[in-house]
């Protein structure tokens, strides 16, 4: 009779529990994990310096391709003046080196290459911040289940309301900005903003975004105004040091002016005065 009581209360509880259940509906989040990728600024420098060794690797292998398509045309070149041997010797080296170039290009880009490898390095650590934010968003939102938009699963239609994306990034930031903050204000600031509701997020991030625009133009305004004073600057010197030149030469030619007058007029062309210009005859100009 105790056990049927049991069973009994049981069946109640678990019929209460679904018939709750189904009322509330099952509710679906979703995520974009390109757009999280895409909007974190430590992945992005990653991904800039690792698309740099990409470049660098297919630079590198274009050096070999060209190394090996240059020694098949001299080969076709001499090919007529060489001995079967040395053929020989030359095709195995071409292989050698065309082999040289698979392997080269397989430990770079193959299915186990530095490529693929390095992207799960870079990848790895936001897809584990964002899945333990993705299990703390599911359990406070009380969502049922949370799909990743960007993988496999095939998404005909998702309403915007239920893309927690914007949440997942916003704890992301919050994250780093926590581990960057020095001063006991910063930290205190970024409390304040974790404990606003993402609408209200929205409109501090909206109000912040809009004040750092006005800077940014005030600031601008300001250059400008700072050239055009330096232009005009620039521009008065440069009459000043035109008229000071002038005024210098003009003072110049008063001086020499002066000085011919006191010394009897501009003397002639000829030699110096003292000279003799008979000299070159032995000294005995002017006794004829």
């Amino acid at each position: 009779m105790k056990f049927n009581k049991l069973f009994f209360l049981a069946v109640a509880f678990l019929s209460i529990t679904f018939i709750a259940q189904a009322q509330r509906g099952v509710r679906i989040g979703y995520i974009d994990m390109e757009y999280i990728l895409e909007s974190v600024p430590e992945y992005q420098e990653a991904q800039t310096q690792l698309e740099g060794k990409v470049q660098r690797w297919k630079k590198d292998i274009d050096k070999m391709q060209k190394e090996i398509d240059q020694m098949k045309l001299d080969l076709a070149n001499e090919r007529v003046l060489l001995t079967k041997e040395l053929i020989d010797e030359r095709d195995e080296e071409i292989k050698f080196k065309e082999d040289e170039m698979l392997d080269y290009q397989q430990a770079r880009f193959g299915p186990r290459g530095d490529l693929l490898i390095q992207k799960r390095q870079l990848i790895q650590p936001i897809q584990d911040q964002v899945f333990n934010i993705v299990q703390e968003v599911a359990v406070n939102k009380k969502y049922d289940f949370i799909f990743d938009k960007s993988a496999d699963v095939v998404m005909l239609f998702a309403a915007e309301r239920n893309d927690i994306s914007d949440i997942v990034l916003r704890s992301i930031n919050r994250a780093a900005k926590r581990t960057q903050a020095t001063s006991k204000k910063d930290k205190d600031s970024i409390e304040k903003r974790d404990a606003l509701s993402m609408d209200e997020d929205k409109e501090v991030t909206e109000r912040d975004t809009a004040a750092e625009a006005k800077k940014d133009e005030r600031m601008s305004l300001l250059e400008k105004r700072q050239q055009e004073r330096d232009s005009i600057r620039a521009a008065k010197k440069a009459v000043f040091d035109a008229k000071r030149a002038r005024l210098l030469e003009e003072r110049q030619q008063r001086k020499d002016s002066i000085l011919n007058a006191r010394n009897g007029g501009t003397p002639p062309p000829g030699p110096p005065v003292g000279e003799d210009s008979d000299d070159d005859d032995g000294g005995d100009g002017g006794r004829k």
